[in-house]
């Protein structure tokens, strides 16, 4: 079934080349990216012990085959977010240091020719996207952002790669949301500039300097929309407006959003633009095919361009990339399968959609104890995760909490907590006018299959406050603050310490900045301290310290009215269990 799945891919690919008509002196040029691959290297799910579909192994084997149609002239890319969330990239990053990092070893053998650099590879710290800028045998790009020390670029701002006479330019560019997200010391010395206008000049400069025949936007940036900047807001997702707005690109590849794309878009110069995401974890192959019209064969540039994402589930692995990389993935396997402790009661991840829940309150408790804070805010990183009676493993924590987050107390006032719940619960709740309506804000209103309207990260629960959420009520007027868990009044005017993550604490979300009210450059004024180690690695000593955990949810805080919960929570929990 296997070999049939890679042999109907491989037929297509051939029919997309067969269904160029080369006129003259014309040569087929080959593009392929991934991206958002988020660690999955094996066809293996290490979070829940069990094999999986998709993995860069099943790319490996892709590209090899892909290598072997025709011409060997295929331009191998990778876009960001390589690293982060999994067994394999944390045991890649911070457990396996003796050898060079499993992600360059990796992407050096499927001789990849270029990649930029993801906002979570920026994550991983300065140690790990360091490393990988040495070890990589490609350009490791990112020409938006920019050294502070020196002014120069960072990161290679750009690469030119020759197939069969051709001169391919590639530009890689980074989502500037860096600051609002990440601590400041993971990305101290670097600089984040406007992705729209670093992309005008470095295009003029490739075309007038390098004299390509293709250019090619390799953007670690979601598609966004054609609203350019907002103020002095440089846009997070960036690539529909480019592409757009920023003559001189053939083919732009994005990623960051995780949402498949295969379009061509007309630029404001009248000229065609093919736009390409292949989505995440490695579920698909961005593909392109360029025709190109050399000098002999008449007035040279692209005379067709077409785009396929390669489904990559169902492929298996390369033979090449089983040989080299078996003992890593044996490696990763019995590191996630470590045993840390055990629960004595079941968890639903999904249950801190509906209110307090279990695995929330462990959240909470351990953010709490940590810090010595007064109120503590979490949300629900991940809403599939199920948790019976018995042993915990390491794996299970990258379900539990899957970013590298750390751990931050802040200084807030009663006023500002109030407006941050606020603002959670705006992008959280349904306004219901009755009890037969949803409870969740689903995206297009009465569509839940269309899923959340906003990311469940963003729907933070507070411990240490007892307070009601009155869905009936417009956002911004539900929340009312009753008191402190320990019996105190809560003082809107009174100065709290309160435990957030590094994500929230540098603005990500709008919680504290558009919510609360408070000036994005005030924000690390009010950081009182920040944990040394990740949270995620909080979270695994707790549970070691503690053997047999028992997670309590905890009743601070409740949704009135009580039917209209009760009945909206039935009619959406369908979705999610």
């Amino acid at each position: 079934m296997l070999f049939q799945t890679t042999l109907k891919i491989l037929a297509g690919l051939l029919l997309l080349s067969l269904s160029f008509r080369l006129a003259g002196q014309e040569t087929v040029i080959r593009l392929a990216a991934t991206s958002d691959v988020h660690g999955s290297l094996f066809p293996y799910d290490f979070e829940e012990n069990r094999s999986d579909k998709s993995s860069l192994a099943g790319v490996a084997h892709l590209v090899d085959s892909i290598r072997k149609i025709r011409n060997d002239n295929l331009v191998l890319l990778e876009n960001g977010d390589l690293v982060q969330g999994t067994p394999v990239s944390y045991y890649a990053n911070f457990v396996q240091k003796k050898r060079t990092n499993l992600f360059a070893r990796i992407l050096n053998c499927m001789d990849y020719d270029a990649a930029t650099v993801g906002n979570h590879d920026i994550e991983a710290g300065p140690a790990v996207y360091n490393h990988l800028k040495e070890a990589f045998r490609f350009p490791y790009l990112g020409g938006n952002v920019r050294n502070t020390h020196t002014g120069s670029s960072y990161f290679q701002p750009y690469t030119v790669i020759e197939r069969s006479g051709i001169r391919i330019a590639v530009i890689g560019l980074l989502t500037t949301g860096v600051p609002q997200w990440l601590p400041p010391h993971l990305w101290e010395g670097l600089k984040f500039q406007d992705m729209a206008e670093t992309a005008g000049k470095l295009v003029s400069t490739v075309r007038e300097k390098e004299n390509p025949d293709v250019v090619v936007g390799l953007f670690h940036s979601g598609y966004g929309d054609d609203r350019g900047t907002a103020g002095d807001v440089p846009m997070e997702d960036a690539g529909r407006y480019i592409a757009q707005n920023v003559p001189g690109f053939d083919v732009i590849f994005l990623g960051h959003d995780h949402r498949v794309r295969n379009e061509i878009l007309t630029n404001r110069q009248g000229e065609e633009v093919l736009v390409l995401n292949p989505g995440s974890n490695a579920q698909n192959l961005a593909y392109a095919e360029l025709s190109v019209r050399d000098e002999k064969g008449g007035k040279p540039g692209i005379t067709s361009r077409k785009g396929l994402l390669i489904p990559v589930s169902g492929v298996v692995s390369g033979k090449k990339f089983n040989r080299k990389f078996w003992k890593d993935e044996a490696e990763i396997l019995k590191f996630s399968n470590q045993e840390i402790g055990r629960i004595g009661v079941p968890m639903q991840a999904a249950d801190a959609l509906f209110g307090t829940s279990a695995l929330a309150g462990l959240i909470h408790r351990v953010q709490l104890e940590s810090t010595g804070a007064d109120i503590s805010f979490t949300a629900p990183l991940s809403v599939t995760g199920s948790y019976l009676p018995g042993p915990l493993y390491v794996r299970d924590l990258f379900k539990m909490y899957r970013y590298e987050n750390f751990l931050y107390t802040m200084r807030l006032s009663g006023s500002e907590i109030q407006r941050y719940l606020e603002y959670s619960c705006g992008l959280w709740f349904n306004r219901m006018d009755g009890p037969e309506d949803h409870l969740l804000l689903f995206r297009n209103g009465e569509t839940p299959k269309a899923g959340l309207q906003n990311p469940s990260y963003h729907f933070d629960s507070a411990a240490g406050i007892r307070y009601v959420v009155d869905v009936t009520k417009p956002a911004g007027k539900r929340v009312q603050i009753t008191g402190m868990e320990n019996g105190k009044p809560f003082d809107p005017a009174g100065i709290y310490k309160v435990a957030v993550n590094s994500y929230r604490g540098s603005g990500g979300g709008g919680h504290l900045t558009t919510g609360a009210g408070i000036d994005p450059g005030e924000l690390p004024l009010r950081i009182i301290s920040s944990s040394e180690v990740d949270f995620r690695t909080l979270l695994m000593k707790h549970i070691q310290a503690e053997k047999i955990i028992n997670p309590d949810p905890g009743n601070n805080w409740e949704i009135i009215p009580a039917d209209y919960h009760k009945k909206g929570k039935q009619k959406d929990m369908i979705y999610f269990y």
